[in-house]
């Protein structure tokens, strides 16, 4: 399985020579499966150049996933070629909440004033399908889900290939429930024993505590989650549009020496735009 970041901010898309290491594009994953099945998860502002990628790959389909669809993980899909192209077949399942959520917050999205092309025009290149709630496949990957603790809700992802396993947690606030989310106890379930674990981490703890209640975590929270359920590997993601370079490299050198104290094997580093991973 192999896994590229497109966009790891939280929020906002933010710019400057602060932000030239992690990026400042919002969130978007990239997943191929060894029989080279696509799958996106989320819209942020980096799936623009995962789409250039796609049109000069001449990609036929793919499909696209979301965890919600706050303005942050949604606002890139107006600059995503494929949705624009006559030759490639964009599928995207009726998740995270079912019915005709998707093609409601899409044609929102797309209606005036807020975009100039019809959506009319534009959903003819998308075949919506009805997947199930909380396991499907997709080629060879298969897909179990769990509900965020996040306002308005959503779904975290746990993707697997043969015997190995990845799982997105982005929007996932660890330290107050949100209706629908789960415990915490429900989270290490769900991660335990992963080979990858990608994590919002948005907050220091300074930071989280007035900020309680939004539907981030500090990375203290997700870093005891990573420890609690044996991850090998811990991407920190979701960054706050605040954080630099050298602030997110901070916050990543603070978890490598609290899980030298723990004396775990976790490898702990943060996720940036054009982050590869191999799983």
């Amino acid at each position: 399985m192999y896994i590229k970041c497109w966009g790891s901010r939280g929020s906002i898309p933010v710019s400057g020579p602060g932000y030239l290491t992690y990026g400042g594009e919002t969130t978007c994953l990239e997943i191929r499966s060894e029989t080279n099945d696509l799958v996106i998860i989320d819209a942020g502002t980096g799936i623009r150049n995962l789409g250039s990628l796609m049109a000069r790959e001449g990609c036929r389909s793919c499909h696209l996933l979301f965890t919600h669809v706050h303005w942050d993980h949604l606002m890139g899909l107006t600059a995503f070629a494929p949705l624009f192209s006559d030759t490639c077949q964009i599928t995207i399942p009726r998740l995270p909440f079912g019915g005709s959520y998707i093609e409601e917050a899409l044609d929102t999205l797309f209606s005036p004033p807020r975009f100039p092309v019809p959506y009319r025009d534009i959903k003819k290149h998308i075949r919506f399908a009805d997947f199930p709630l909380d396991h499907f496949t997709i080629g060879s990957l298969t897909f179990d889900t769990i509900p965020i603790s996040h306002p308005n809700g959503g779904l975290g992802y746990r993707i697997r290939e043969n015997d190995r396993q990845a799982v997105f947690l982005t929007d996932n606030e660890l330290g107050h429930t949100h209706e629908g989310g789960g415990a915490f106890d429900d989270y290490v379930a769900f991660v335990r024993g992963s080979d990858l674990l990608l994590h919002d981490a948005e907050y220091t703890q300074e930071e989280y505590e007035p900020r309680k209640g939004w539907g981030h975590s500090a990375w203290p929270d997700t870093l005891r989650l990573a420890l609690a359920a044996e991850v090998g590997r811990l991407g920190l993601i979701h960054h706050n549009a605040e954080h630099t370079d050298d602030a997110i490299d901070d916050i990543v050198n603070a978890c490598r020496d609290e899980i030298l104290r723990a004396e775990s094997p976790l490898d702990c580093f943060a996720v940036g735009s054009d982050t590869v991973m191999s799983v």
